[in-house]
C-alpha cells in the first residue's frame, strides 16, 4: 500500500473518531470520493489496524441506522424554507 494511502486511511479514520461525522461529510474534508471514504474505512482500514477499524465501524453503523431520521428533518427544513 502507497504510503500516501496508508496516512489518509489514518487520517480519516481519527477525524471520524472526533467528530462523528458521515462519510460524505468526510469526503468533502479530504477532497475525495465517498466511494473512496467507504473502501477506505470499510476495507482498508481492516489491514491497517482491527481495533482502530472497531471503532469507526460503530460510528459508521450508527449513521446507517438513523440516516433516515436525518433525511426527515432535513425535507422537513427544505419545505419550512419555501414557506418563508
Amino acid at each position: 500500500m502507497n504510503k500516501y494511502i496508508y496516512q489518509r486511511i489514518i487520517e480519516e479514520s481519527k477525524y471520524i473518531l472526533n467528530t462523528k461525522k458521515t462519510i460524505r461529510e468526510v469526503a468533502k474534508v479530504f477532497k475525495i470520493s465517498k466511494s473512496t471514504v467507504h473502501k477506505d474505512l470499510k476495507e482498508r482500514l481492516l489491514s491497517i489496524d482491527t481495533n482502530l477499524h472497531k471503532e469507526v465501524n460503530k460510528i459508521l453503523q450508527y449513521n446507517l441506522q438513523v440516516r433516515h431520521i436525518r433525511g426527515g428533518l432535513s425535507t422537513k427544513n427544505k419545505f419550512l424554507q419555501k414557506k418563508a
